[in-house]
């Protein structure tokens, strides 16, 4: 992850292109990117969704989307001095707790519904 925190910088900096990227910009080019990712999917249903990325050219312009988003985050992630691995490992254990698997195993209810979860609708 490091090393390709390292690569996204020495791009943007060989450019010089780090008086572009401060925080606000960052974060509003994530949602932007994002939103164009979730362009893929408005108005299909799950078989449209399937039939759409079944397409060579659709799935190289969703995973071209996805490339985008994280590239944004690592370069993020540098100017804030993040450690991206080490806050997703953190954020694992959290949702480990908030979701213990004998109570959040194949539903969606979020964490302080998980006591209800019978009458949530059920993940396949």
């Amino acid at each position: 992850m490091r090393d390709l925190q390292r690569r996204v910088a020495a791009f943007r900096d060989a450019r010089d292109w780090r008086q572009f990227h401060g925080p606000k910009d960052l974060a509003i080019s994530i949602t932007l990117e994002a939103a164009e990712l979730l362009e893929h999917f408005q108005w299909k249903d799950d078989a449209a969704v399937a039939a759409h990325l079944a397409g060579r050219r659709a799935r190289a312009a969703l995973t071209a989307e996805m490339a985008d988003v994280l590239l944004l985050l690592l370069s993020l992630a540098d100017v804030l001095g993040v450690d991206l691995k080490g806050i997703a490992l953190r954020k694992l254990k959290a949702n480990a707790r908030k979701y213990p698997v004998a109570r959040a195993r194949g539903t969606a209810a979020k964490y302080h519904a998980l006591g209800r979860a019978s009458r949530t609708r059920r993940v396949r």
